[in-house]
């Protein structure tokens, strides 16, 4: 029985739903003959069923193209198409907000929801004028990211994690100076500032969390 078999050449032809899919599947586990088998079922949108037709050195040579994709450098891609929009990177990481930070924190971390951090990060733009633009301000929830172009989420990944220890800082200044003119605001007017020192803190043992993927490799799971 002839099997026709579309395979993707770039990771820019995988969404970022596929590849969750195929992680709640592999997630601590070897990469089996079973779980090779799913990862072309996902990847090349298969039945299951269909795979048992495939030459055995084909199957093969699909699972080795697969792992030199994931074992490419992946660079930041600052902006992608997506259902007729274009979406762009957060032009300056300095000027997101508290509450898009903790989802950053949540989320980018986590597989499973890691679509609601690439909502915060990549956003359509609104206007542009050759390398500059401006993007829509972040409502959550708006746009289904699972349809992104997983190229464009490792990138953002490393590229993220690359700057991190860089990026906590700046953060945590900017909170911290805050947290002392609110809590000075506090004093004046007879209030404690004990639960915002709390969030403070709680802000710093979060940003433990930021470098978990840093080193992560993304097939082998």
């Amino acid at each position: 029985m002839k099997i026709e078999i579309y395979v993707p050449d770039s990771l820019s032809e995988i969404t970022l739903g596929q590849y969750q899919k195929f992680l709640s599947i592999a997630k601590d586990k070897e990469q089996d003959l079973f779980i090779q088998q799913k990862m072309v079922e996902i990847f090349c949108k298969l039945n299951l069923k269909d795979i048992a037709n495939i030459k055995y050195t084909s199957l093969k040579d699909i699972i080795t193209h697969f792992n030199e994709l994931f074992n490419k450098d992946h660079k930041l891609i600052q902006s992608f198409k997506l259902n007729g929009l274009e979406f762009g990177f957060v032009p300056k990481l300095d000027d997101i907000t508290f509450g898009e930070y903790v989802t950053l924190d949540t989320y980018l971390s986590d597989w499973k929801n890691i679509d609601k951090a690439m909502e915060v990060l990549y956003r359509p733009l609104v206007s542009k004028h050759g390398n500059l633009y401006n993007i829509e301000e972040y409502k959550g929830d708006k746009y289904d990211m699972t349809k992104m172009p997983l190229d464009v989420v490792l990138g953002c990944i490393i590229f993220f994690y690359n700057l991190s220890n860089e990026l906590s800082t700046t953060i945590l200044n900017s909170s911290a100076k805050q947290a002392n003119k609110t809590i000075a605001e506090q004093r004046a007017l007879g209030k404690s500032g004990d639960g915002i020192n709390q969030s403070m803190q709680s802000l710093k043992e979060s940003l433990k969390t930021l470098k978990k993927l840093k080193k992560q490799t993304f097939i082998n799971v």
